[in-house]
């Protein structure tokens, strides 16, 4: 799979563990050597300033997206040139989706949540067909990969879904991952309704 930018949701805020800063740098990093672009929701602190550091220290390119009301709060990432200015943040999450040939989200608080459930969902009523990634480190996300499994055991996410989804522990892992990925077949209403009435 040629991936030639990579949206990335994370935390503003950089966790309890300074392993989860490190490899935020590391990632960026590594995303700088295989001239990979960068998009990300343009901060300047947290794991967010960590991943664009590692990336615009090492010679890469980052596009960031942030809604006005926080650059108004100057929490926009100095060293980032192309920085995309949006009025709200339905508009930044729409944009940091189209901007990237996969998407991948590192530890975070609700924020980063939300995105990659939304980026999940969208993939399985066909609004994208890229491959997700989970940068689990320091094992952060194990106890959300078990609530996916439950959500499957338990009736309420299709199985083949999961096949959008893709953990590991480095940049190289994922990217080696991301070339299996086949998108799942776009989920059809009418197939539910057969399932529960049979």
């Amino acid at each position: 799979m040629n991936i030639k930018s990579m949206t990335v949701y994370c935390g503003a805020a950089y966790g309890v563990n300074p392993a989860y800063e490190k490899a935020a740098y590391e990632f960026g990093r590594s995303l700088a050597e295989k001239e990979i672009k960068l998009v990300y929701g343009g901060g300047a602190l947290g794991l967010m300033g960590s991943i664009a550091n590692g990336v615009l220290e090492n010679g890469g390119e980052v596009t960031g997206v942030m809604p006005r009301f926080l650059t108004e709060r100057e929490a926009a990432h100095p060293g980032v040139e192309d920085m995309r200015i949006v009025e709200t943040m339905h508009e930044r999450k729409t944009l940091l989706e189209g901007l990237g040939d996969a998407i991948v989200a590192l530890p975070g608080g609700a924020g980063t949540l939300e995105e990659l459930f939304e980026v999940f969902t969208w993939g399985q009523i066909g609004l994208h067909k890229k491959p997700i990634g989970i940068l689990n480190t320091e094992n952060f996300y194990d106890d959300l990969i078990n609530m996916f499994h439950k959500l499957v055991d338990s009736g309420f996410l299709e199985e083949r879904y999961m096949s959008q989804i893709f953990v590991d522990n480095s940049l190289d892992d994922l990217l080696q991952q991301f070339n299996s990925h086949v998108p799942a077949s776009v989920r059809t209403y009418k197939d539910l309704v057969k399932r529960h009435r049979s």
